[in-house]
């Protein structure tokens, strides 16, 4: 598998919109939803579907007079990828680490908590 890098945020919310719809979609279609984010202009928009085209994120197929954009790199790999780049850069390596600052700066709840420890008895047990 080619090595994913990491997207800076403007480009990150317009590959975010691409994989929630999972389907092709058009720039329009993008431009709507991102702006439930922050606004952006149609040129700018373009400017990033353009960058994510060069890095491979996205593919565009000409239907009729419109571009069709579609995802090339699916976003759990995305996902996968930054969170271990996450993980070794910030923690050591160390999820205990992670999970103890996550716990001691109050981001996560008894509740969360639990739910973590029981999503790890499931893995164990596959």
């Amino acid at each position: 598998m080619k090595k994913i890098k990491k997207l800076p945020d403007s480009e990150l919310d317009i590959m975010l919109v691409i994989w929630e719809a999972g389907v092709p979609v058009s720039r329009a279609y993008i431009e709507k939803h991102v702006q439930k984010k922050r606004k952006l202009a149609t040129t700018t928009v373009l400017t990033f579907l353009s960058r994510l085209i060069k890095k491979g994120f996205v593919s565009s197929e000409k239907q009729g007079n419109m571009n069709i954009y579609t995802a090339i790199i699916c976003e759990q790999d995305y996902l996968n990828t930054e969170s271990k780049s996450i993980l070794k850069k910030l923690y050591g390596n160390s999820l205990t680490t992670f999970v103890a600052s996550l716990y001691d700066g109050n981001a996560v709840d008894d509740e969360q908590l639990e739910e973590l420890q029981d999503f790890l008895k499931k893995e164990v047990r596959k």
